[in-house]
């Protein structure tokens, strides 16, 4: 037997995986343990927990895989720095500080934090680690690999060609031009935070026109065979500590949007936001078209692969399909830095202690790949908390919860383990009827306290999913994890539909989760609609709940109005006593 553990972090998204004689057991992003959000430490409570759920000591590891190269890291930060120098000195210094007394000694943080043994510690190469994490978890037998972020050693967008033989590269960019950091950039500028709001800016994209984009084309600049560069006097992330535009940006595209500062796309000001976020969205979509064009036309292969940060834009991954080349897509769910610590693990299992893919691959099925709790402890935990609650036959629960949510209520769903990536994927979920209009507002504004401007994802039935949206030919992978925009074909599900008349629809497969399926199954019985609006459970600002206490503190500060933890459901009320 053959333990691989997978880590990742040091920048944002740290994680931990462990393979058993190759096979995904254990996956978690430190959020989940530490709560903070994006959590950036070294992901020392996942790796402990992934250890303890296999049973095993971290001697029984037979490799620990870092998913990145520090020192050529390192080195392309004091290359890049130095010639920017002087405006380029206050980032110069955090960046020293942070590298000289942290960063560069992961290896023995490694050592010391897990108790591994130093000659069992190894390191890939950060975008070899996302094409692995796509690749090697995907169930193609050979295809084309397309990996884009923000940056990693030096690349920022890296193509390969996947097989039997493992990945072979065949081009990648450089450093400072980067269409994540450009995005990021254009986050900032919209008044978001960066490595967190990419995603507001995709929902903001719904309420605007491209009106923008000859604006964004002299910033992000495509050429005709696919590439790309920056136009690096709009943007500063490559020597500034604190800003990732210029004002060269704001005299290009008007005032920049005060963080915090209401979204109202019905003003004039708002419109104009709006407009500038479809048009970062659509050169962002056409860049990746672009790029996906000159990797088929090198390959010749039906289907690819993408990962990165970027690969987590649905939208853009609607229009690969519709506009690009492949027959096939497929993003894992934790498609970025997360998810490195995956590749970092599948890589060296199979290309390093040279291990050979099934001649037909099975790609990962699941998302539950956390922690989870008995209904034991569970009921434990209640007994002690003295909260009130009704212990439930664990086969009466989707029937209890599909009739709380055809009354219309609101539930937190904790269930199982919890999932891997960002995506709240059925195990800890908010739920509600996608049926009633007001439940977009309610929820925004009474439970997880955020934008309004902000969707609602809808689950459906695997089977049901063509009754209601329209899914390209080649997406159904990247249904499964809630990585695809789809039109919405019926005016029945206005808590999910988007301002453009999408949605980012995950279809549900009894084999990914039998109980949530279940639910989905009962709730289209009670109503003739096998949908639920699903969102993640946690407040804005908050990771996703990970354990049974984290659930209840959440639950009892929002408007929720029942929680189903395990067999048990608890409503609004006070603790006991």
């Amino acid at each position: 037997m053959s333990y691989v553990l997978g880590l990742s972090g040091l920048y944002h998204d740290s994680a931990a995986v462990l393979l058993h004689d190759g096979k995904v057991v254990a996956a978690a992003g430190e959020e989940r343990f530490s709560r903070v959000k994006h959590d950036a430490g070294l992901p020392v409570l996942a790796a402990r927990w992934c250890l303890q759920h296999a049973g095993i000591a971290a001697g029984d590891l037979t490799c620990v895989v870092w998913y990145e190269k520090p020192l050529r890291k390192f080195e392309r930060i004091l290359v890049t720095q130095v010639a920017q120098f002087p405006r380029s000195a206050r980032a110069f210094r955090r960046s020293t500080f942070n590298w000289l007394t942290d960063k560069l000694w992961v290896k023995s943080s490694i050592v010391t934090e897990l108790g591994v043994p130093p000659e069992k510690v190894l390191f890939s190469d950060h975008h070899q680690s996302h094409a692995a994490s796509a690749f090697y978890a995907s169930p193609f037998s050979e295809a084309a690999v397309l990996t884009v972020d923000g940056v990693g050693e030096w690349a920022t967008t890296s193509l390969y060609r996947a097989g039997p033989g493992g990945l072979e590269p065949l081009a990648e960019i450089l450093f400072p031009d980067s269409i994540g950091l450009v995005y990021s950039a254009f986050t900032a500028y919209l008044g978001f935070q960066v490595n967190d709001g990419e995603y507001k800016v995709m929902g903001m994209a719904a309420y605007g026109q491209p009106r923008y984009e000859a604006e964004v084309r002299r910033v992000l600049r495509l050429q005709a065979d696919g590439a790309y560069d920056v136009d690096l006097d709009y943007v500063s992330y490559h020597w500034s500590a604190e800003d990732s535009f210029t004002p060269a940006l704001a005299r290009l595209l008007g005032p920049p949007r005060f963080p915090g500062a209401p979204f109202d796309p019905t003003t004039p000001e708002g419109q104009r936001y709006a407009d500038i976020a479809a048009s970062v969205q659509k050169v962002t979509e056409d860049a990746l078209v672009g790029l996906a064009g000159w990797l088929h036309a090198r390959t010749g292969l039906e289907n690819l692969c993408l990962a990165g940060g970027v690969a987590l834009n649905s939208v853009a991954n609607r229009q690969l399909l519709l506009r690009g080349p492949f027959a096939r897509l497929y993003v894992q769910p934790a498609a970025g830095d997360a998810g490195g610590a995956m590749g970092a693990a599948l890589w060296a299992w199979h290309e390093v202690l040279g291990n050979p893919r099934a001649a037909e691959p099975v790609a990962l099925s699941t998302p539950g790949l956390g922690q989870a709790w008995s209904d034991d402890a569970i009921g434990a935990l209640l007994a002690d908390l003295r909260v009130k609650h009704e212990a439930i036959d664990p086969e009466q629960v989707p029937e209890r919860a599909a009739a709380d949510l055809a009354e219309g209520k609101v539930l937190g769903w904790f269930q199982g383990r919890f999932e891997w990536g960002p995506r709240a994927l059925g195990h800890r979920s908010i739920l509600a009827d996608p049926r009633r209009a007001d439940m977009t507002d309610r929820i925004n504004a009474k439970i997880k306290f955020r934008e309004a401007f902000r969707p609602f994802a809808p689950s459906v039935r695997a089977g049901d999913e063509a009754r209601y949206f329209d899914v390209p030919p080649g997406g159904e992978l990247l249904a499964e994890w809630m990585l695809l925009v789809a039109p919405v074909r019926t005016a029945e599900l206005p808590a999910t539909t988007h301002a453009d008349g999408t949605a980012r629809l995950h279809v549900v497969r009894f084999e990914a989760n039998p109980l949530f399926h279940s639910l989905l199954d009962t709730f289209g019985d009670a109503t003739g609609h096998p949908v639920l609006l699903n969102t993640s459970f946690n407040l804005k600002g908050e990771p996703i709940v990970a354990s049974p206490v984290q659930a209840l503190a959440t639950f009892f500060r929002s408007g929720l109005d029942a929680l189903y933890l395990g067999s048990f459901r608890v409503e609004q009320s006070q603790v006991e006593g």
